[in-house]
Parts: C-alpha cells; sequence; structure tokens
C-alpha cells in the first residue's frame, strides 16, 4: 500500500505549480488536443487560467497550440523520464528481470502503483524478434493487468474496499473484469496464493502472470511479471514454467529493497 503523504504546511506551497501540474494531467487518450475551455472544465480552474498555462506550457516548448487547441509536445516526456533516471527501484531491478528474461525467453517486467493505474518502471525484452510486454512509463488501469490484482492484494481490506469503490472498471475485451465483488475475489484469491494469472483481460490472447515484489520490511512496492501468449501453454503450464523464476527473483531482490 502506497504510503500517506506527509502533511505540508499550505503557506509553504506554490498553488501555480500544482495547477500547472493538473493542466498537463488534462491531456489523456480521449484528450489528445484540448481548448482552453475544456481544460478550465478538467482542471477545475478558470478559462482565464487555463489559456494562460496553456500559452505557458507552449512557450516552454512543452505544449504545441494552433491558436485555438493545445496539444502536448515530445519534450513533456521530460518530466517521466526524470522518475525513471533517478529512482532507486528500477535501477535495482534491472539485473535480476534480464536473469529471468533470459531463463524464460520472455519479455519480464517491474511494475508501480499509482494510484487506480499501473505504470510499468522497467522491463527486459525476450530474446525473441518480437516481444510482448509493455515498455517503461507505459499506464494502464489496474483492474485489467495482473500487477495491480497482485499489488492490491497486499492492502489492508478498508483501503482496498475504498479502493474499489472509487475506480471506474471499464471493459476492454469481453472477458475484462468489470464487476468490482468479482474482482474483490480476485484480489482476495491473489493474496492467499501470492501470485495471479490473467487471461485476455487487455489483450485478446495475451496471458499475464506476477506476483508481488516486496522490501525488506515486508511492504509491497511493486509487481514483478511477465505477458505471454495463451499459446502454445496451458494456464497450469505456464504457472508451472514462470511462476518458480518470478518469485526466485523476487525473493533475491527482497534483501536489497
Amino acid at each position: 500500500m502506497p504510503e500517506p503523504r506527509r502533511a505540508i504546511d499550505r503557506k509553504d506551497l506554490i498553488e501555480g505549480l500544482g495547477k500547472g501540474l493538473r493542466v498537463i494531467e488534462c491531456f489523456d487518450d480521449d484528450h489528445v488536443r484540448v481548448t482552453a475551455a475544456e481544460v478550465a472544465a478538467r482542471a477545475v480552474i478558470s478559462r482565464t487560467a487555463a489559456r494562460r498555462y496553456l500559452l505557458s506550457l507552449v512557450h516552454f516548448g512543452y505544449a504545441g497550440s494552433d491558436g485555438k487547441q493545445f496539444w502536448l509536445l515530445p519534450r513533456v516526456l521530460r518530466l517521466g523520464q526524470a522518475f525513471l533516471d533517478s529512482a532507486r527501484l528500477p535501477r535495482l531491478v534491472q539485473p535480476f528481470i534480464q536473469r529471468v528474461s533470459m531463463q524464460s525467453g520472455e519479455t519480464v517486467n517491474v511494475s508501480v502503483l499509482d494510484g487506480h493505474e499501473v505504470v510499468y518502471i522497467a522491463r527486459s525484452n525476450s530474446p525473441r524478434v518480437i516481444s510482448i510486454g509493455y515498455h517503461p512509463g507505459a499506464r494502464l488501469p489496474a483492474h485489467v493487468v495482473t500487477p495491480g490484482v497482485v499489488m492490491l492484494s497486499t492492502w489492508p481490506e478498508r483501503a482496498l474496499d475504498a479502493w474499489v469503490t472509487e475506480h471506474e472498471f471499464g471493459s476492454f475485451t469481453p472477458h475484462t473484469v468489470t464487476d468490482p465483488a468479482e474482482f474483490l475475489h480476485n484480489v482476495h484469491a491473489a493474496r492467499a496464493l501470492g501470485y495471479w494469472v490473467t487471461e485476455a483481460h487487455l489483450d485478446a490472447g495475451l496471458r499475464g502472470i506476477a506476483t508481488p515484489l516486496k522490501d525488506r520490511k515486508g511492504d509491497c512496492v511493486g509487481a514483478l511479471g511477465m505477458t505471454t501468449p495463451m499459446m502454445p501453454l496451458t494456464r497450469e503450464q505456464t504457472i508451472e514454467r514462470f511462476l518458480p523464476l518470478l518469485q526466485d527473483a523476487a525473493q533475491a531482490l527482497r534483501p536489497i529493497l
């Protein structure tokens, strides 16, 4: 479970920075190009303020504009890359997931939970010409990928119930779990097993397997997993072949996390 945020006196905050970050977060798959009015509504600020923040992003090279609509430019990736470059966890896990990838012949990922999304922070490609998996920086709804289930399985019940109540269970395939009760059942099962497997919840024909990644105190800091084709291996064969490799790596990492 994520650590609670440290309380900070409001007089020490720069409110404008927070609003500017909210403006950046207004862009997503459904809002690739936005107007100042749309940003004002999404960021809960005035239209005048939204326009000034957007124009500032344009000035500093983080956004483009045609005078009416605004869109993000590649420079904004520097913000996320700064985390990947400076965070300790991606550097520590890389040698371990490389070994698992070579042993299994599959792409191995490490991910963390950010609110209601799973964020992939490290990856080791399989030896195949075409590898399956998510690149560092990719974000996905937590209910559709296996790491989301296993990380939530480490949460206390009250926090888990609150998370499920607030989550939007969107559907991506006919197999996506969209019923909160069924999702909770799966999380409880993953808690008992210490791992989880999903099939075709996000993409047809793909299976995910993951286990929690815990530090020396036993707190979950992420998930270690892989995404594989559902053929030719069965679910049971996938567990038999890959789970021991993932669990051994997670156990080896625990003393240094």
